[in-house]
């Protein structure tokens, strides 16, 4: 086992996520034969719409988790921008492109909220996200007068439906474009630039960064602020493939997101974090929660296999650091 961790290019791609990887294609593999028409277009299609915007949640807390702190706000956070934007789309008669913006507006102030908190005030990262949840659900259903938002259709009369295009026109998957393009931007950012070095130095040992002269506030805010930006994104996605939104909703995908993360390798420690790894996760749950809504099991059984993912690749995590030292 050694000898193949130390290949040179299992070293690049790296261990876990092939293995992951290799998770992902048997679990898609055993679905398809069990379930009759699974590797048909409409359940690919069916599986990409739930990647879209968890993945963009898990992206965004990736950021956050590489510093060593936690958001479980981001759910919430995303059902309470695309609450608002829809809302006033539909209320107030604001166009679409304004509504999309706003979005991802709401997004950017939770994250600057968010981070501000943790890198300023010193409040602990834990009780921000909780405090930040709370607000969004309240927010959320305040604005609406605690009433479900339903975003137009793609053959709305008024063409205000045209914002459904990001994720599909036909049977091109537009917003698997899209996606990858910002995996690719978010990958250089974390790996290649000032900003991603420092992010991951935060957690790997936050004091010893501060002595070495760098402003650590300031690279800890901006990891929230990613992921409150990337939350607004990932709301617009949900409304370009769902219709309806519902107040007080979200927790679920907190969770969802962060297995992708850890799955992916995304150290719960801090100082470590993959961008691949994360997408890869982010397949892996899409395509449990599909397989399970096909077996007609019920969604707590995805949350306790959702569960139990998480404490076993957390182990691996706080095994694998034991080792190391």
């Amino acid at each position: 086992m050694e000898n193949i961790k130390q290949n040179p290019i299992v070293k690049k791609l790296g261990f876990n996520r092939i293995i992951l990887f290799c998770i992902l294609v048997l679990l898609y593999a055993a679905f398809s034969a069990i379930i009759p028409g699974f590797a048909g277009m409409a359940r690919i299609m069916s599986i990409l719409n739930y990647v879209y915007f968890l993945g963009f949640l898990a992206l965004g807390v990736t950021f956050v988790i590489a510093t060593g702190g936690i958001d479980f706000s981001i759910g919430p956070v995303m059902f309470c921008c695309a609450l608002m934007a829809g809302y006033s789309l539909n209320t107030y008669k604001i166009p679409v492109a304004a509504a999309l913006i706003m979005s991802i507006v709401i997004g950017f102030c939770f994250g600057l909220f968010n981070g501000w908190l943790v890198a300023f005030v010193g409040v602990p990262p834990f009780i921000v996200s909780m405090a930040s949840m709370n607000i969004a659900k309240g927010l959320g259903s305040v604005f609406t007068k605690t009433q479900s938002v339903s975003w137009p259709q793609a053959n709305d009369p008024d063409g205000r439906g045209w914002f459904r295009s990001l994720v599909k026109v036909g049977n091109v998957p537009t917003g698997l474009i899209i996606f990858a393009i910002f995996v690719v931007i978010l990958f250089i950012l974390m790996n290649n630039t000032k900003p991603g070095r420092y992010i991951l130095s935060l957690g790997s040992n936050k004091e010893a960064v501060r002595l070495s002269g760098v402003n650590v506030r300031k690279w800890q805010m901006l990891a929230y602020v990613i992921c409150g930006t990337l939350v607004g994104i990932a709301a617009i996605f949900f409304v370009s493939a769902y219709t309806t939104v519902q107040p007080g909703l979200g927790d679920t995908y907190n969770n969802e997101a962060i297995a992708s993360c850890v799955m992916g390798g995304t150290s719960m420690a801090g100082g470590l974090a993959s961008i691949g790894g994360t997408v890869i996760g982010v397949f892996v749950i899409s395509l449990l929660q599909e397989g399970i809504m096909a077996l007609r099991m019920t969604k707590e059984v995805q949350m306790i296999i959702t569960g139990l993912i998480v404490i076993v690749f957390v182990y691996a995590d706080v095994s694998a650091r034991r080792r190391k030292n």
